[in-house]
């Protein structure tokens, strides 16, 4: 695919054109919009819940094997967004044709549409409980009133500047919650060793790494920021901005401050984002409800960005290429607040659920397609519609990861994850091969 996109093919609508060198953030730039991303409550609840539900020592495996994938992943992944400047929406259409990859951007939009939801929600019950008076709607309001405005005008510049503020107050949080749950509750040595209350569960490293495997939607997260990297900045940001350090933080440290906080501050009933969130407003008052503001508002603003951003690339499909992008944000708002007021969690985290296998068969074709290929210049014009080689692999992976997810045996439903990543990826290289075979056939 010789040839690049040219450079009046760029616009400054961020789902449209390749990100040309004039837009492209320094290497600090992108780095704060980027680490906003580490900030979310759901790192600190799910390292806890798996410690309960697994064991702290298996926890603290599936953690350092997800560290060390996403970091491995993402450094590929982050190279070839830089040199593309592609977004998801445009190079999905290199794997599975110009109205094929229609598919992968609408997963991706809704996917951080769900994930504004839940991280808007935190917010909105943290202000609703710290201010009873405040009720819980005007709250849901007041939380994707902000978080829109956050994303209009050139959003990734301003992304930068607001978590570059943000990010020293987010990591004092984390001290001063773990500081004070020790001051007010003491230190136990506990934490390091919970277990299941029914006893060890086998391999159970391996459900806590295939866990995470449902968030890979930070792969699509990782390609649309990093195509606003510079071309020299490339190794910078391939090894330490989207690399493992970044995983480190993210999931590692915020991990270990999840085990502890919930193994040493009490709450009522089961432990969730809010049940958390509440103990650490009522640990710290309204620091507390400073520190929730923070972390949420540093993850949701790419959460919103992401939404609108592929919500409008994915309207282009249905002729809406010439709604402006602030359109875009505003409907993502009021997608996110419908959301809120209808309480549909539990059929969200379905959704996401069965999203996710989509997202894992995405990025093994796209670790495919970018180990088998040298170049990073496109002709989006010049590809066909629907490229069945991609989606017939897609389609496949999909079909497996949720038949296994489904099943009753449970050992089989850990594996849905990593086998549809392994269906996808050999599906896509087997594919031409099979095409050789078979001159006659078809497979794109």
């Amino acid at each position: 695919m010789a040839g690049a996109l040219s450079s009046n093919q760029s616009s400054p609508e961020p789902s449209q054109g390749p990100i040309p060198d004039a837009q492209r953030l320094s290497r600090g730039s992108l780095t704060m919009a980027w680490w906003g991303i580490c900030s979310a409550m759901f790192y600190l609840v799910v390292a806890a819940a798996l410690a309960m539900g697994f064991g702290t020592l298996n926890a603290l495996i599936g953690l350092v094997l997800s560290v060390l994938s996403y970091g491995a992943i993402n450094a590929v992944i982050a190279r070839h967004a830089i040199a593309s400047g592609l977004s998801v929406a445009q190079f999905s259409q290199v794997l599975f044709g110009r109205t094929g990859a229609a598919l992968a951007t609408l997963i991706f939009s809704a996917t951080a549409i769900y994930y504004g939801v839940f991280e808007g929600s935190v917010m909105a019950v943290a202000l609703h409980h710290y201010l009873p008076g405040f009720g819980l709607h005007a709250a849901f309001l007041v939380v994707v009133v902000y978080s829109v405005s956050l994303i209009f005008g050139n959003a990734m510049r301003w992304l930068d500047k607001l978590n570059g503020w943000l990010l020293p107050f987010y990591l004092v949080g984390l001290v001063a919650a773990v500081a004070m749950a020790i001051d007010k509750y003491g230190y136990s040595s506990a934490w390091l060793s919970l277990a299941p209350k029914d006893g060890p569960v086998a391999n159970g490293w391996w459900n806590c790494f295939t866990y995470f495997m449902g968030v890979w939607v930070l792969m699509m997260y990782t390609w649309d920021y990093a195509r606003f990297g510079k071309q020299e900045d490339s190794r910078y940001h391939a090894r330490i901005n989207f690399g493992m350090p970044f995983y480190s933080v993210a999931f590692l440290l915020n991990g270990l401050v999840g085990i502890f906080l919930a193994a040493t501050i009490p709450s009522e009933g089961g432990l969730s984002e809010v049940s958390v969130v509440l103990a650490i407003i009522q640990l710290m008052g309204l620091g507390g409800l400073l520190f929730v503001w923070i972390s949420q508002t540093r993850i949701n603003t790419g959460n919103f960005f992401l939404a609108a951003t592929n919500l409008q690339a994915f309207c282009t499909y249905l002729g809406l290429a010439k709604v402006p992008y602030t359109a875009w944000a505003l409907l993502t708002g009021a997608l996110v607040y419908l959301l809120m007021l209808f309480d549909v969690f539990s059929y969200i985290l379905q959704a996401l659920a069965y999203q996710s296998l989509f997202i894992v068969g995405w990025v093994a074709i796209t670790l495919a397609h970018l180990l088998g290929t040298r170049s990073a210049r496109y002709r989006i014009d010049a590809l066909p519609a629907f490229r069945a080689r991609g989606l017939l692999a897609w389609l496949a992976s999909a079909a497996v990861g949720i038949a296994l997810h489904l099943s009753a045996d449970a050992t089989l439903a850990s594996a849905s994850a990593p086998v549809a990543f392994a269906v996808a990826f050999l599906a896509y290289l087997a594919l031409p091969l099979l095409r050789r075979a078979q001159p006659q056939g078809d497979l794109g």
